[in-house]
């Protein structure tokens, strides 16, 4: 007679059961205050304003005391008028320059200095740097708008070397707030950078040196390769910070003389608060909003290829 065994069972086996689903409901019961918060004072204004973009909301008249859907017509408004247009320039104007090119480029070369020079150096730019990025915005748009006047420093040193001086808030604002940009966020990518550089051995830059690579050899090969990552990162940042920078160009040039320094945020807010025109304003907000998007997404993109 042949007697058949059972299989021992899984818990017999060691293997453990299967959580019951309650269990992990009474686990998130401690991020549940956070949710709730997140869903009231994130998600719930990002669904108010892409319902105030389709409507025709307003601070005073028709659209204050009667709202009504308008589709698409205020995304119609701006693209079809000049203003819009050459909101949208000026901000990727400013952004490529401030941004981009100035802080990613002076935070790099600052790392770069700071990692090579002595504690006295360090200490020096250090603060130097990192106090113009504590400044308060207005203090900072205050210093900048003295530094760039038509009696300001700036030009009191090019007439001392014989050159020309300007009102360069008035003839190129765009670049005065773009200068002035890069002279208060540039500490942001300067520790970035500090942080990413501690990270490579030195061994692998001694032995590229030791095999006769120079130093710009050294930097684009083996320098820059090793800190990619950091670089995308940090430019996702820089450029979702700048394209939404608003107190420091509104208090040197308040988007003027004309339109000349209006970007979107400026623009943004001369149609919904001093015109009244919520809804076009908010509507103005979501292509604000899909831009920094189409920046977010080409950095991740580059930080995904990276990582594969």
């Amino acid at each position: 007679m042949t007697t058949t065994v059972a299989p021992p069972s899984k818990a017999a086996a060691g293997t453990p059961s299967r959580r019951p689903r309650g269990a992990k409901l009474i686990r998130m019961l401690p991020l549940s205050p956070a949710i709730g918060l997140m869903l009231v004072f994130l998600a719930g204004p990002i669904i108010y304003c892409v319902y105030a973009a389709f409507t025709n909301m307003a601070l005073t008249g028709t659209g204050a005391a009667n709202v009504k859907f308008v589709g698409l017509d205020n995304f119609r408004k701006a693209f079809g008028s000049g203003a819009f247009t050459n909101a949208i320039w000026l901000t990727l104007v400013f952004t490529l320059i401030s941004a981009i090119i100035g802080q990613n480029t002076l935070g790099l070369g600052l790392a770069l200095l700071m990692r090579k020079s002595t504690k006295y150096v360090r200490n020096f730019v250090g603060t130097a740097v990192i106090g113009a990025w504590v400044l308060p915005e207005v203090v900072a748009a205050y210093l900048l708008s003295a530094f760039f006047n038509d009696d300001g420093t700036l030009n009191v040193m090019l007439k001392a070397v014989g050159l020309p001086g300007q009102d360069w808030l008035y003839g190129a604002p765009i670049i005065a707030v773009s200068l002035a940009n890069i002279w208060r966020g540039t500490a942001f990518s300067m520790l970035v950078y500090s942080a990413a550089l501690s990270e490579i051995p030195k061994e692998i830059e001694e032995s590229a040196e030791m095999d006769g690579a120079g130093g710009w050899r050294r930097l684009l090969f083996v320098t820059l390769p090793m800190i990619t990552r950091a670089v995308m990162t940090n430019l996702m940042l820089i450029t979702l910070q700048t394209l939404s920078v608003f107190g420091l160009i509104y208090a040197m040039t308040r988007g003027g003389p004309g339109t000349k320094s209006q970007t979107l945020p400026l623009y943004m807010y001369e149609q919904a608060f001093s015109f009244s025109q919520i809804g076009y304003g908010t509507a103005i907000a979501l292509v604000m909003l899909a831009i920094g998007a189409v920046f977010s997404l080409i950095y991740l993109r580059g930080l995904n290829s990276e990582a594969a």
